[in-house]
């Protein structure tokens, strides 16, 4: 063997090396746990909101735009919990468990995604302010606003903030996810009630007329 041959493969032999050494960079170990969200199965009867309603994706900041479990400590850091993901990134996921919770109230037929290609009354747009773990308190917190914008006129017709805290009973995968699921299907109920009975409000009693 020459000393070229010699000297092109044992650049070829660092370079397989090299590259065996980044494949388990990147995907070596076991795959994180992959964890969904539910949908609250409440019926609504009645709507605040009335005709159809357009959900659009929840807008967030950077660290809540993708799939992974957010973990906040107690001086403010954030962090991501390892070894666990999202089904999919958190934004569509909030929207289609937010569907189905109104689909689930009775709203089926009444409720769409952009794309659908229907008539749209109102547009509910809404924002994750907060989807996270807070490790110093132990509790898993979800916070969605709420705006409901007519169509006709491009007022905010309603709006409202809806939080939800859940004890956590560890900080790892299945407790985590566990705890968020639960949150989130607190918050949906609200949003149902809020969008199909009033929020709370009372409605007037009608005055009889005079005798």
């Amino acid at each position: 063997m020459s000393v070229g041959e010699g000297s092109s493969r044992l650049c070829r032999f660092a370079g397989a090396g090299l590259l065996a050494l980044a494949v388990s960079a990147c995907g070596g170990g076991a795959p994180p746990a992959t964890f969904d969200l539910s949908a609250p199965t409440e019926r609504v009867r009645t709507s605040r909101i009335p005709g159809n309603l357009l959900v659009t994706p929840p807008a967030a900041v950077q660290v809540l735009a993708s799939d992974r479990i957010l973990v906040r400590d107690g001086a403010g850091g954030v962090s991501y919990l390892p070894g666990a993901q999202w089904a999919d990134q958190l934004p569509a996921l909030v929207q289609a468990r937010m569907i189905q919770a109104f689909e689930n109230a009775a709203r089926l037929g009444r409720v769409s995604r952009p794309g659908d290609r229907v008539k749209v009354d109102y547009q509910l747009n809404t924002e994750l302010r907060a989807f996270e773990i807070q490790a110093a308190r132990g509790e898993a917190v979800v916070e969605i606003s709420a705006k409901a914008v007519s169509e006709a006129t491009g007022r905010v017709a309603h709006a409202r903030i809806f939080t939800a805290r859940v004890p956590v009973t560890a900080i790892d995968p299945a407790g985590a996810s566990r705890a968020l699921d639960q949150a989130l299907g607190t918050v949906l109920v609200e949003i149902v009630r809020w969008a199909g009975t009033g929020a709370g409000e009372v409605p007037a009693t009608p005055v009889a007329p005079p005798a």
